[in-house]
């Protein structure tokens, strides 16, 4: 008898959710050499993603938390990555 699992969501965490909702609103952008996320500094991007957390906050998830979610990885991130050499800061695309 073939046996199935249900399926896990992809983003695992609000802090996961919000991070992926950033990247595709265009608010941050991945360092290519290291990984570590960057704020692009783009307000109109920011909204986008305030846009879109309170349009389609996560299931059981109110916009509010989402707002907050998407606002508290903005804070906990910075415009540059840690391990770049300060000259050769290279702005995210």
């Amino acid at each position: 008898m073939l046996m199935t699992r249900e399926r896990r969501p992809a983003i695992r965490t609000l802090r996961g959710w919000a991070i992926d909702v950033l990247q595709d609103a265009g608010a941050i952008c991945e360092c290519e050499e290291h990984g570590w996320a960057r704020d692009r500094a783009d307000p109109h991007a920011r909204h986008r993603a305030v846009a879109l957390a309170r349009q389609h906050p996560p299931d059981g998830v109110s916009a509010d938390q989402a707002i907050a979610e998407i606002n508290d990885v903005l804070d906990s991130i910075g415009d540059t990555c840690p391990e770049c050499p300060d000259e050769g800061l290279e702005a995210c695309d």
